[in-house]
């Protein structure tokens, strides 16, 4: 792929990193690419479910909710798929048992990331006094509540980076930014260009996931006091809301931080986090992520001119 393609570029391009491989994701298709033992790229392409392209994906804060939920079904099939092209194997997750792996995960990463900072906050206000400074103590708990929550959130990060394996991943994981970078740069999709871009991208889960926990403590302080067990059921049944949120601030923020010095100083904890979830990836890496982004772009452009024919 050649030439300047900013007049192409589609806002909804991403991707992840899977097992020795990346997977890239447009508004129609997504493709894969895996790095085999022998050496070999193994591909995969397949054109993503109408969600994608239904009305239901227009509507704000909705369509961050609609989009969290199919982006880890999506990634936990993907990573599932990647493992098994990489081994050889052929066991596949689907159906019932994909949906009940997606919760148990949600599940896991809600009550460690959540409930668990609530808990602790709510058994701590009493002995802290907190209880006792109204207003100032809400905002108080919940500021103490959403800096644990950070803090486990950066120490898991940082203790799952130090993994081989999870090493690995994060390379691949910074060898998906650097491709994106670069072709929304419209720059030529060469591993030599790709390893000349920078790390970060503004749309990375990885910002999701700041914003997220940031959003959270404003948006459960306006809840006011509230008993143990309230606090920990809202901070369930509120979690979609509090996700759509941060949702668009995350694509508010994706459109103009080139036009705007205020957002992209917003945004610099955002893309300083990256750094604990991406590696610099090696030129065979980049050659892996090159790979997965120009199958799922050819996929686009025969989708888009089949479409206007």
């Amino acid at each position: 792929m050649t030439g300047n393609q900013k007049d192409l570029r589609l806002p909804s391009y991403g991707g992840q990193a899977v097992m020795e491989g990346v997977m890239m994701r447009g508004k129609q298709h997504v493709a894969m690419a895996v790095r085999a033992p022998d050496g070999q790229i193994l591909t995969y392409e397949e054109e993503l479910p109408a969600l994608y392209r239904s009305k239901w994906m227009s509507i704000p804060f909705l369509r961050g909710i609609l989009g969290l939920w199919d982006s880890l079904n999506l990634g936990m099939r993907f990573l599932t798929k990647s493992s098994n092209m990489v081994s050889g194997e052929d066991e596949q997750i689907e159906g019932k048992d994909l949906i009940l792996a997606v919760l148990l995960s949600l599940g896991l990463g809600i009550g460690l990331f959540f409930l668990l900072p609530a808990l602790l906050t709510g058994w701590l206000d009493g002995p802290l006094g907190i209880e006792r400074l109204g207003t100032l103590g809400t905002w108080l708990s919940n500021l103490m509540e959403g800096l644990l929550r950070l803090a486990l959130l950066v120490v898991y990060l940082a203790v799952v980076g130090r993994m081989p394996e999870i090493r690995r991943v994060f390379s691949y994981h910074g060898a998906e930014h650097k491709t994106i970078n670069a072709f929304e740069a419209g720059a030529d999709l060469t591993p030599k260009n790709v390893s000349e871009f920078t790390l970060v991208h503004p749309r990375c889960g990885t910002s999701f996931m700041l914003t997220l926990v940031l959003i959270s403590i404003l948006f459960f302080s306006l809840l006011g006091p509230l008993p143990l067990h309230w606090r920990l059921l809202s901070r369930i049944l509120l979690l979609p809301v509090v996700s759509g949120i941060a949702y668009e601030y995350i694509r508010f923020a994706a459109n103009h931080m080139d036009e705007s010095a205020l957002v992209r100083a917003l945004i610099k904890p955002n893309l300083a986090l990256q750094k604990l979830t991406t590696r610099e990836p090696s030129e065979d890496m980049l050659e892996v992520s090159i790979k997965a982004f120009n199958l799922m772009y050819e996929a686009e452009q025969k989708a888009s001119e089949s479409s206007s024919a």
